[in-house]
């Protein structure tokens, strides 16, 4: 019993063998047009999270003033409206105060959403400019292939990620605990002070580690920013038969061209042979080529070429121009200037005016039309 086997398969990327060209334009267009960029999530979230501790820092006061002032108002209100409607209050009251607490929130925590917003859109746009594709947004159903799902659990990218999160962790460890260490004398003064007091110091506590940790977090950003670039780089490459494929289309395939342009001078040709019976003398070789000439004086100054050809079209042109009795002369210098240097409908160049005159001349002559 013989196997057959598909060699190609073997190879390092699979068929088209190992990806070792540079990716085209058209590669990395139609990547960008699919939402494929080289972008760092962690450099997002390492700006965010220093964005939102640097407000918070400077927001917290008012945040801590403005909410305790509100929820002051609110319970102030209650026993008003409890009197009111003697000891119950109604649904539409505990709407009313709940809409003007939950109102009071969102104004606290709407900076944080306008920077967070701002913040994730600068990053992105800096990182892959302006390109809206919402093709990213479209279901893929070989996702939900278990056996590409199990590909990707034990992928190289996982790998890298697996890193990433260690790090992060080790990372976030490490800012905590020295953090912490030198800042152990004012914790334990917490059972001395009041409990406002209390609530600003643990504050200050949180916010400056938290700016330490976004900035640490930095140096991940930049080393995932830095991976992502040469990942995708890597990802967008082509093997040989890609980059073949990609000119095929692109430019046509070679053989489809080649039937597209025998079609095209067939056509020219028939038009040349049905312009022939008009000439006025065909210039031969004798065997090899065949010009055929024109003079038109209201048309143009000089005589212009109407047909020619070589071998077997010098032969067609001689039959035709017999059928039609047009005069054959041969000059084998002159036919293959003609030939040469003078495209169909294209005048005389002026160097051949003197030699194309004396054989228009000698046919006018045995016309007798001079």
């Amino acid at each position: 019993m013989s196997l057959a086997y598909e060699l190609q398969f073997f190879a390092k990327d699979g068929p088209g063998g190992e990806k070792t060209e540079e990716p085209t334009s058209k590669k990395l267009k139609d990547a960008r047009n699919e939402g494929q960029v080289a972008k760092s999530k962690e450099v997002t979230n390492a700006f965010e999270m220093l964005a939102a501790f640097l407000l918070l820092r400077f927001w917290v006061e008012y945040m801590g003033t403005f909410f305790v002032g509100g929820m002051q108002e609110l319970y102030s209100q209650i026993p008003d409206y409890a009197k009111l409607y003697e000891g119950h209050i109604q649904t539409a009251t505990f709407r009313m105060l709940f809409t003007r607490s939950l109102s009071r929130i969102l104004i606290i925590i709407l900076p944080f959403l306008i920077v967070g917003f701002l913040v994730a859109f600068i990053t992105n746009l800096l990182q892959v400019k302006w390109k809206v594709t919402t093709k990213p947004l479209k279901p893929k159903f070989n996702k939900l292939n278990p056996v590409n799902g199990f590909k990707r659990f034990f992928s190289p990218n996982s790998l890298v990620e697996l890193i990433k999160s260690i790090l992060k962790l080790t990372l976030i460890g490490y800012v905590v605990y020295n953090y912490l260490k030198k800042n152990i004398p004012p914790i334990y003064l917490l059972y001395d002070i009041s409990l406002n007091q209390g609530i600003v110091q643990v504050g200050l506590l949180v916010i400056n580690l938290g700016i330490r940790i976004a900035l640490f977090y930095m140096l991940i950003a930049v080393a995932d920013f830095v991976y992502q670039k040469v990942k995708f780089k890597k990802d967008m490459k082509m093997t040989k038969q890609e980059v073949k494929d990609e000119y095929k289309n692109q430019e046509g395939d070679p053989q489809i061209k080649g039937k597209q342009r025998q079609r095209m001078m067939e056509a020219s040709r028939r038009r040349m042979m049905q312009q022939l019976p008009e000439a006025d003398v065909v210039i031969t070789n004798p065997t090899h080529f065949a010009v055929a000439i024109k003079y038109e004086p209201e048309v143009y100054d000089a005589p212009y070429v109407v047909a020619k050809g070589a071998d077997y079209l010098a032969q067609k042109i001689k039959d035709v121009a017999k059928e039609n009795h047009i005069e054959i002369v041969e000059n084998k210098p002159l036919a293959r200037m003609l030939y040469a240097n003078v495209e169909v409908g294209n005048v005389v160049p002026p160097e051949l005016y003197q030699a194309v005159a004396e054989v228009l001349a000698f046919v006018y002559h045995l016309q007798g039309k001079v």
